[in-house]
């Protein structure tokens, strides 16, 4: 491989990543036919559930009229999310997860743990897996938290089932694991 000539003013502004980029550059002036998967992957196709037993035709033909329905089916959830992961978008349904999970919880300690960590992982800003809700929703989530209950993440968890219902369900039901599932 050669070395790409850097002048040495520029390498000391160099911002961080940079080499990596760097990298991911000199791959592609060797490689110009694969090299472009390194630095734009393709979305991976969904991978079947493993744990759930697989569900019906006629009971996967359900999930198309209802979220619920779809998300109550441990199959059906299972390939929701393993579909959301494809397109990565998988951090609605595990902010959704999350909730569920969170209200189960019957500690006022481990609530308030719990709670920080949802919190911190999909709430705030520039969180990892922030969710997309209103601001109000998020002023109001943030308020709730000031003494966690088991409906501090209602409204936030009701705008996310929202958004999924509206918008990744759809996408699920057009896809080909969908369609494969109901024939």
């Amino acid at each position: 491989m050669q070395a790409v000539p850097v002048h040495p003013r520029a390498a000391a502004h160099s911002c961080p990543g940079a080499k990596e980029i760097k990298t991911k550059l000199g791959t592609l002036l060797q490689k110009p036919d694969s090299a472009i998967d390194l630095i734009i992957p393709y979305p991976e196709k969904p991978e079947k559930p493993a744990k759930a037993q697989k569900t019906s035709p006629d009971e996967a033909l359900q999930w198309h009229e209802s979220l619920e329905k779809l998300l109550q089916n441990a199959y059906g959830l299972a390939s929701f999310r393993s579909f959301l992961r494809s397109e990565f978008s998988e951090e609605n349904i595990e902010f959704w997860i999350a909730c569920e999970e969170y209200k189960k919880i019957k500690s006022p300690t481990k609530m308030a743990e719990k709670a920080k960590k949802i919190y911190e992982q999909f709430i705030q800003t520039e969180a990892p897996k922030e969710v997309n809700i209103d601001h109000c929703t998020k002023a109001a989530t943030m308020k709730n938290l000031v003494e966690p209950s088991v409906n501090s993440f209602d409204e936030a968890q009701k705008r996310i089932f929202a958004l999924m219902e509206k918008d990744s369900l759809p996408r699920f039901v057009r896809s080909e694991f969908y369609q494969e599932l109901i024939k």
